[in-house]
């Protein structure tokens, strides 16, 4: 087996990866807003109550040199059933406990029927709108970014 094959999910393990994936990244303000525009908040039992802590993030120099312990970051993260059994977690950054229970409520309703509704009403519009800001923030970077270059002076 080669390393790729390894590392590679199933493809239900990869999309929900991705889901949870964007919900995490997602400002506070702009996830909420779209949540609770759905009016869709099935009813659960919490598994586990949004809780904070900390986790320690690491980093590699370059990206590829040896690992290390850049500092902790604050998250949130929570796990409800839904009355079908169904199980969603959500961890997010930050202290949003209100963040941290739609998470979980997306992640459980996108493992059921409701899944091709959500996607397109919530995680659609949301990963366009963290586009949009990346492409933003991406444009104000670029607008200043400075050329060197040497100049040959054509002395030997």
């Amino acid at each position: 087996m080669t390393m790729d094959m390894r590392n590679e999910l199933p493809p239900a393990q990869a999309a929900r990866k991705a889901w949870l994936s964007l919900m995490a990244k997602a400002p506070d303000s702009a996830m909420l807003a779209l949540w609770n525009a759905q009016n869709c908040t099935p009813s659960f039992t919490w598994l586990r109550r949004p809780e904070t802590g900390t986790v320690m993030v690491r980093g590699r120099a370059g990206g590829t040199g040896a690992p290390f312990n850049l500092g902790e970051m604050t998250v949130t993260r929570c796990t409800v059933q839904l009355d079908n059994g169904t199980v969603g977690h959500g961890y997010v950054q930050g202290r949003s406990h209100d963040k941290a229970r739609a998470a979980a409520l997306a992640d459980a309703m996108m493992q059921g029927d409701a899944a091709e509704a959500l996607q397109s009403a919530f995680l659609t519009p949301l990963s366009q709108q963290l586009a949009a800001t990346k492409a933003k923030r991406a444009r104000k970077a670029a607008a200043t970014k400075v050329d060197f270059f040497t100049m040959v002076r054509g002395e030997d």
